[in-house]
């Protein structure tokens, strides 16, 4: 049974009248073990994203700032210490993030985003918890930015989720202890180069994500996605890498709780 490393369970953009248990329940009928409910507002919705983690089994958390926040007054002020104690305050929070830089839209100033991004990394080198990272447009600040807390000389984890960057950026996340998480974004019929990395990624460092409501795979592309889709992905992947989609399961979970180790704590087998 999959779990999906990403989603946004409480996000405006699921279709309306879906709550998150409604959700949820559609994704573990379809074979869905688990799934991370990712915050993007320390002060916005992580109160919700975490009250949906603790009342669902199997279902975890993380807390943080999306770059597309960083310039949100509210988030702006939220403190290391802050995220540190709120880091270690439920066992559901199972890492930080998703933080980063996104060059593309720019929806925040990009000295906003790199003080956020900067906080947050050293949040989990104090905490041991992994880093989600959003990555676009930013591939070079991205690397230099965590080589320069420290990276995994410091203790740093993590995982470049929804990964469609460069080869650069996936070689040099790698380098630095990072898993990479393949989305819906690989079964597109254009992401040729995206495949070709995927190809090259070391088994023990792939991670399967939704990102939903966001970017369904083919072939549900349009559509809104949600964790019950994470198969479609997974199916796809282990055709790409030659591998049965069995085998593939089992080696994205193993790998799961190998980044996330504190989920293994409130994990319950089906």
């Amino acid at each position: 049974m999959y779990i999906d490393s990403h989603c946004h369970l409480n996000h405006e953009r699921n279709a309306d009248g879906d709550s998150p248990a409604d959700i949820i329940a559609r994704a573990k009928e379809a074979g869905v073990e688990g799934m991370v409910n990712i915050s993007t507002e320390i002060r916005g919705d992580f109160p919700a994203v975490l009250s949906t983690a603790q009342a669902h089994e199997n279902v975890w958390c993380t807390v943080g700032t999306h770059p597309h926040d960083a310039s949100i007054e509210a988030e702006k002020a939220v403190s290391l210490q802050e995220i540190i104690e709120l880091a270690g305050s439920d066992e559901n929070i199972i890492g930080i993030g998703e933080s980063g830089l996104d060059y593309y839209y720019n929806h925040s100033d990009k000295e906003d985003q790199v003080a956020s991004f900067r906080k947050h990394i050293q949040a989990c080198i104090e905490t041991g918890l992994p880093l989600v990272v959003h990555a676009r447009d930013a591939d070079e600040d991205i690397l230099r930015i965590i080589r320069e807390e420290g990276g995994a000389k410091a203790g740093l984890t993590g995982v470049m989720h929804c990964f469609s960057s460069t080869r650069v950026l996936a070689e040099g996340a790698l380098e630095e202890g990072f898993y990479i998480s393949f989305s819906g974004i690989v079964t597109f019929k254009k992401s040729n180069e995206l495949q070709e990395i995927a190809k090259a990624i070391p088994q023990d460092k792939l991670l399967i994500e939704t990102d939903a409501p966001f970017l369904a795979p083919e072939p549900l592309r349009g559509k809104i996605n949600e964790p019950a889709y994470v198969s479609h992905t997974g199916r796809f992947l282990s055709n790409l890498l030659n591998l049965d989609e069995e085998t593939l399961i089992t080696i994205s979970k193993n790998n799961f709780f190998s980044l996330f180790k504190k989920a293994k704590e409130t994990y319950v087998q089906n």
